[in-house]
């Protein structure tokens, strides 16, 4: 746990007020971990910063703790916290909540999906701290329900994930509305060039950066492990590693909305307690599934990467990728959803015949060795008639068509004009061949 927590420290000499200290001392918190302890102090000294660790080390208390200090009661909509997709807003949301119980505080969770309505109604009821996904915070902005006039606060959560899934342009457009007076706050679990150029232009000159990148999560706290299995054998595999293994919660993540739907129901024909997330899904829907995992109502929630961001739910004990992800960074994203709140966790990735490079990629990224699990008593299914025919195909040998030496007098008229107009045929090899003296002119 030293690699996580600065051990070294305490919540209590970060200078936090008295109402957040007693949130925190009645949830058993004493140390910050690393990105705490180093992010904290500059945002209540003013700063503008930029904060990077990786997934499940306390970056959302990282800013929320200071901001709830400094947040004024009388002043609504001074913060705005922007989150790439609505599991992340309302978990960050719901966090800030908690921490917020002994302050006058209000938070505002703005998605889409969900009754603008009801969103505003919220805001009105107090509304200190936005926290939205970006179209949706345009589209009340537009309309006039929401003002970043007396924005004091303005944060990016895991802002590399929104540059991935095309947020850029309103990330420019709202912090250029913003008043150039606030503090912006960066974090994220990777800081490319690309992400801390983008930072600059909206951050005051001394800005500072924060980096904590040790390997705490992805080495120390989960136990990683890979299967090697062809792809018609993942559904039967991950049935039989559920049975196996017998783990508390697990999450599974597939490459594609099909997958995940595909996956969903074979285990559910099964007997297995399991239910499905992504894009397509109603926000209705998504926030019912979030709310029954949560409530350890499900035992295997099958998702695309929609969701790795958006689930920080402590007794998640397994992460499975059904489909190894072709970033490196995702991988890490993924395993993140396990070992919270201090616990270990396991991920198993089941990897296909042609993906040792990409396996390679990731171990180098984590810096772990990744162990191999075989079951010998694992069955693995016949080969689809498709592959079969398919490797025939490749594996059968080239025809070669050999030529000898042609005999004119088998020929007929029409071959031997063809070949040898004229009607010279030649009675041996040419005097000079490739090589030969005879240099034509360059042009």
């Amino acid at each position: 746990m030293s690699d996580l927590f600065d051990e070294s420290v305490r919540f209590a000499d970060l200078g936090l007020n008295d109402r957040i200290l007693a949130a925190l001392d009645r949830k058993g918190f004493e140390h910050p971990t690393l990105i705490q302890a180093q992010l904290i102090p500059p945002i209540l000294n003013g700063k503008d910063v930029m904060g990077q660790a990786k997934t499940g080390s306390g970056k959302t208390a990282a800013f929320a703790l200071p901001i709830l200090h400094l947040a004024d009661p009388d002043i609504p909509m001074q913060a705005l916290v922007l989150a790439p997709t609505r599991e992340l807003a309302v978990q960050v949301a719901g966090e800030i909540e908690k921490l917020a119980e002994d302050t006058d505080i209000k938070v505002s969770c703005i998605i889409g999906g969900e009754s603008m309505r009801k969103q505003k109604k919220s805001m009105e009821a107090g509304g200190h701290i936005i926290v939205g996904t970006p179209g949706r915070v345009m589209d009340l902005q537009n309309r006039r329900e929401l003002s970043f006039d007396r924005i004091r606060f303005a944060v990016l959560d895991e802002v590399d994930r929104m540059l991935d899934i095309g947020f850029r342009d309103d990330i420019r457009q709202i912090l250029k509305t913003c008043p150039t007076d606030r503090q912006t706050i960066f974090v994220s679990a990777t800081i490319s060039g690309e992400i801390e150029r983008l930072g600059r232009q909206f951050m005051k000159e001394d800005a500072e950066k924060v980096e904590t990148v040790g390997s705490s999560l992805t080495v120390s706290m989960v136990d990683q492990k890979y299967l090697s299995v062809e792809p018609w054998d993942k559904r039967t595999m991950l049935l039989y590693l559920i049975r196996k293994e017998e783990p508390e919660t697990t999450v599974v993540f597939c490459k594609t909305k099909a997958t995940v739907h595909k996956v969903t129901q074979y285990l559910r024909d099964k007997g297995v307690s399991v239910r499905e997330i992504h894009g397509d899904l109603h926000q209705t829907k998504r926030t019912r599934v979030m709310n029954a995992l949560r409530q350890k109502q499900v035992d295997v929630l099958i998702a695309s990467d929609l969701a790795a961001r958006g689930l920080d739910i402590d007794h998640i004990t397994d992460v499975v990728n059904y489909d190894l992800p072709e970033d490196p960074e995702v991988y890490v994203h993924r395993i993140g959803r396990t070992a919270r709140a201090g616990r270990r966790g396991r991920a198993w990735s089941f990897v296909t015949p042609e993906e040792g490079q990409r396996l390679t990629e990731i171990e180098k990224l984590s810096g772990a060795l990744i162990e191999a699990v075989f079951y010998e008593d694992f069955e693995p299914g016949p080969i689809p008639k498709a592959v079969r025919e398919e490797r025939a195909k490749s594996e059968s040998p080239r025809k070669v068509v050999e030529r000898g030496p042609v005999d004119p007098t088998t020929l007929s008229e029409q071959e031997l004009q063809s070949m040898f107009p004229g009607g010279v045929i030649p009675k041996g090899k040419p005097r000079t061949g490739m090589g030969g003296r005879h240099r034509g002119r360059r042009r």
